[in-house]
């Protein structure tokens, strides 16, 4: 039984690894459609250094300016979420 479950969690986990870089690629497609609908995607993902990468490079690609400026939008609000991961020295007063 717990072989199966295993079995289960690891073909579930394999499906959205792939869906996930299937929608990655999708980003850069000739179809404005697609790019779109991966943008929507990232757009509900957390916010990681991987994400804000993806889509600076995106941003300098796309053509379109509706993409691009729904683009920095996203990157907007990831960029905001992954600073408030990283930890801000506290200044001593002297």
């Amino acid at each position: 039984m717990v072989l199966v479950a295993a079995g289960c969690g690891a073909i579930v986990a394999l499906l959205i690894r792939d869906q996930i870089t299937r929608r990655q690629r999708d980003l850069f497609s000739t179809s404005r459609m697609r790019r779109f609908v991966a943008l929507s995607h990232i757009s509900r993902e957390m916010a990681s250094v991987s994400a804000v990468n993806l889509l600076r490079d995106f941003i300098a690609w796309e053509p379109t300016g509706f993409l691009r400026d729904r683009a920095a939008l996203i990157l907007q609000r990831m960029e905001e979420e992954v600073s408030e991961f990283i930890k801000k020295p506290k200044l001593e007063s002297v």
